[in-house]
């Protein structure tokens, strides 16, 4: 059965529901990357926001539809499409069930984006307390949750249903990873949906007067920090399983893979104070525990990295090459389809470097706030994260629409992935630089709002200016080859490369699948460490909070 899912094509019914969140994905990438240029011109001190827009708005607009619209959709929609691939085609009820999940997030993100640029929710994509929006956008982020959950219902379905017809068999790999990422969010999202409906929605409508601060910052954290892991695992999917058989061998181990996944799922979530490092209110003892647990994390990471380049260097070697790294040379550099990817593998090095910065209880003293760190969320989700999921688009687009990737298409998503690295290089670069020297994180430095600028931090800002002006050339690159591939690209058959283990006679054992164990090991961890810190940060709210309620 498993076999048969393999050799065939995506439904083109499940096809069309995967490229519609794919159509909302890459208008997000465009409306998001023109506000990014005006951000980072804006700092440069050379140039000033027409029309009366205000910096923050701009800030809001690019965080939400490039942080939570165009990940959110690209990843449902990859998820749809790698499950209807790997384990049969959607039934009528899971299709409906997802369309249905489509049109709410939709909805919502039409809801939230139209207050955001009416002025009324300039509150940046992390949304939390103090900074109050409009109503209408915290009702339409949680319809956005919530469509992801109808979505969300259609992998687990789609799962328990080729269980149930495959007794004592593990599950197809990218399945599998669908459904770990799946879990992951559903878990992480119950905290911001929290938060949302239960303190800030309230509070916009003026029902409640006060917010607990504390409370909705552990809320959106909760939540925040596996965000993150939501965002890359699906990065991970196509790291490995779809570039090796893009090159042409077989995932190193399907065992490794698998449990690298169930450690993102258990050390993910109970690691959200990391980013509340110098907030008051939460017990230094319940900070540093989580630290360490965030650290854990770096585990599965190096077992990727292992299994990758373990994998491209036996490729490398079963091409007749020798040396430490003449392995190198015998990968396929003309293929947008590995290159762009691998690119993005290159950048979460230092990314991930980084983020073991911002996660430390002591060297987070120093880059908390600053530019800094928004230079490590452009090396990790913006390139690592963003150019795998371009790479993925340059193959699963043709095979959803039933066309083709030519030469030409091919050869503008290199010319495409190489202005990103270049321009991220110049933009993450110098707001890494700038960060060191204290520039700070949100600020405009104009009369928009912001600290003065310091003249070290001016060369840097002209940098991002630079680098922020090349980036937009090629989100302009890569939404034209979207368009292509979706509408213009010859007719024809293109593949959707799922790779297979080395070994097909060694079983993944079936432990992995068994989710009340892995589920109740995760709410173990959250309980530990979120319980007595979230009944401190209650009872002992400050006066404004009316008496430590949630509100």
């Amino acid at each position: 059965m498993l076999k048969a899912s393999l050799s065939s094509k995506v439904d083109p019914r499940d096809a069309k529901l995967s490229m519609a969140h794919f159509y909302v994905a890459f208008t997000a990438l465009l409306v998001g990357g023109l506000a990014g240029l005006l951000q980072v011109l804006v700092r440069s001190g050379k140039f000033q926001l027409p029309f009366g827009i205000g910096y923050y708005q701009v800030l809001t607009v690019h965080g939400v539809l490039l942080g939570l619209v165009l990940t959110t959709f690209f990843i449902l929609g990859f998820h749809l499409a790698a499950v209807s691939k790997t384990s049969g085609t959607l039934t009528n009820k899971q299709r409906t069930v997802g369309w249905i999940g489509f049109w709410i997030a939709l909805v919502g993100t039409v809801m939230a984006a139209v207050m955001v640029l009416l002025n009324q929710a300039s509150v940046l994509f992390t949304f939390y307390a103090p900074l109050k929006a409009h109503a209408l956008f915290y009702l339409g982020l949680t319809l956005v949750v919530v469509g992801s959950w109808f979505n969300s219902a259609v992998i687990i379905m789609k799962y328990a249903e080729w269980r149930r017809a495959n007794p004592g068999q593990p599950s197809p790999l990218l399945t599998f990873m669908a459904l770990i990422n799946t879990l992951m969010w559903c878990v992480a999202t119950i905290g911001v949906a929290s938060t949302v409906l239960i303190q800030l929605l309230p509070w916009s409508l003026g029902i409640v007067d006060t917010v607990n601060v504390g409370i909705s910052r552990t809320l959106f954290w909760y939540f925040g920090h596996p965000l993150v892991y939501f965002w890359l695992l699906p990065a991970y999917m196509a790291w490995y399983v779809v570039v090796p058989k893009v090159i042409g061998t077989k995932v190193f181990s399907d065992s490794l893979a698998r449990m690298s996944f169930i450690l993102f799922l258990l050390f993910s979530i109970p690691v959200g104070f990391h980013h509340q490092l110098l907030e008051p209110g939460i017990d230094p003892a319940w900070k540093f525990l989580q630290v360490i647990l965030t650290f854990l994390v770096v585990i599965p990471s190096l077992m990727t990295a292992f299994s990758l380049f373990a994998t491209f260097e036996s490729f490398g070697r079963s091409k007749g090459a020798t040396g430490l790294f003449g392995w190198l040379k015998k990968l396929p550099w003309g293929d947008a389809r590995f290159t762009v990817p691998f690119i993005g593998m290159v950048a979460f090095i230092p990314g991930g470097a980084g983020g073991m910065v911002n996660a430390s209880h002591q060297m987070n003293q120093v880059v908390h706030n600053t530019i800094w760190v928004t230079g490590h969320f452009h090396l990790t989700v913006a390139t690592a994260v963003v150019l795998t999921y371009f790479g993925v688009t340059f193959w699963l687009v043709p095979h959803l629409t039933g066309r083709t990737l030519t030469k030409k298409m091919n050869k503008l998503a290199l010319t495409q992935g190489i202005l990103w690295a270049v321009g991220m290089t110049f933009m993450s670069g110098a707001m890494h630089a700038a960060g060191l020297l204290g520039a700070p994180r949100r600020s405009s430095f104009s009369e928009y709002g912001g600290a003065p600028q310091a003249a070290e931090w001016i060369p840097y800002q002209i940098a991002q200016a630079v680098g922020g002006s090349i980036l937009f050339i090629a989100v302009l690159l890569m939404v034209y080859i979207f368009i292509n591939l979706a509408f213009f690209a010859p007719k024809g058959e293109q593949e959707f490369p799922v790779g297979e283990a080395t070994n097909q006679a060694e079983k993944a054992p079936m432990v992995f699948e068994n989710w009340k164990l892995w589920l109740g090991i995760t709410v173990l961890l959250i309980l530990f460490a979120y319980t007595i810190p979230f009944i401190d940060l209650i009872q002992n709210a400050p006066p404004g909070a009316k008496g430590g309620r949630f509100w």
